[in-house]
């Protein structure tokens, strides 16, 4: 199925996979995956960031994740323009984030869907946030994540408008992977 969606989607006009979620959701995991089965390039805001460690001292934190978010925007419009699809991986958490990306989708003349991870359990969310490796942007602890949160100040939660959008619990049990890529596969064959 993936060779099949690859083909049709290289066929037709460039398509935007937007990962959206919170840091420890599993939406990189998945990402990488897609990317893979898809044979997209993956553009993940998590390197632009940690690219941007030696001019911390001197930029605020907000300047060097809006300088992320600038690199990723440039990149997967570069790549789209190129007729290639490609991969967004962020956590699209205010919707600012989302509008930049529709306007990116219709000046390349792209489609665009959204994969939202939102872990159901809890426990399992925690575990693999603070059980994963650290670094110096991302939030290390739960309580570090619930302050992120708090201070989007509701803004992570908003409508997508007639964006497609797929929700993905990645905490089900039992539920691998491979399962999760084809159910994505799936929804965005029947999205675009």
């Amino acid at each position: 199925m993936a060779k099949e969606l690859a083909e049709e989607t290289s066929k037709k006009t460039p398509l935007i996979i937007a990962m959206k979620g919170h840091p420890g959701t599993g939406k990189s995991t998945l990402a990488r995956a897609l990317a893979s089965a898809l044979k997209f390039p993956l553009i993940d805001k998590d390197d632009i960031r940690d690219s941007t460690f030696l001019l911390q001292p001197s930029a605020a934190r907000h300047q060097l994740n809006h300088l992320s978010y600038e690199a990723i925007w440039r990149v997967a419009a570069t790549q789209l323009h190129l007729g290639l699809s490609v991969i967004i991986d962020s956590p699209l958490s205010r919707r600012t984030h989302l509008d930049r990306l529709i306007g990116l989708a219709a000046s390349a003349g792209a489609r665009i869907v959204i994969v939202e991870c939102r872990p159901s359990d809890e426990a399992k969310w925690r575990e693999r946030l603070e059980g994963r490796e650290k670094s110096w942007h991302k939030p290390a602890s739960w309580g570090e994540l619930q302050e992120l949160i708090k201070g989007y100040d509701g803004c992570s939660e908003y409508d997508v408008g007639d964006v497609p959008r797929m929700v993905v619990d990645t905490t089900v049990p039992d539920i691998g992977v491979e399962e999760l890529v084809s159910s994505v596969m799936q929804f965005i064959a029947t999205a675009c």
